[in-house]
């Protein structure tokens, strides 16, 4: 693969990798935010108000674990190999 090309494979699966962890880290913090203001307003609710917001947090942690499994595509089977350098 010529030189030019590996570096846009490299490019583009580190963009894969940055911004679904940065989707991943922001969805996260608002996730957490929300449920500490939660738990603040009603203390009673504290085990549902978790159980949820761990279940949250494990569905936004599977957008950033997409962006990875796309990365390693990229990086090890790249699809696009012969349009690249055709």
């Amino acid at each position: 693969m010529d030189k030019i090309h590996l570096a846009l494979v490299c490019l583009a699966a580190a963009t894969a990798v940055g911004f679904s962890g940065l989707g991943a880290g922001v969805g996260m913090g608002q996730g957490v935010g929300g449920a500490c203001t939660g738990i603040a307003r009603n203390p009673e609710a504290k085990g549902i108000i978790t159980t949820t917001m761990i279940l949250g947090m494990a569905l936004i942690e599977s957008i950033a674990i997409y962006g990875l499994v796309i990365a390693f595509i990229l990086l090890y089977a790249n699809p696009f190999k012969e349009a690249l350098l055709g």
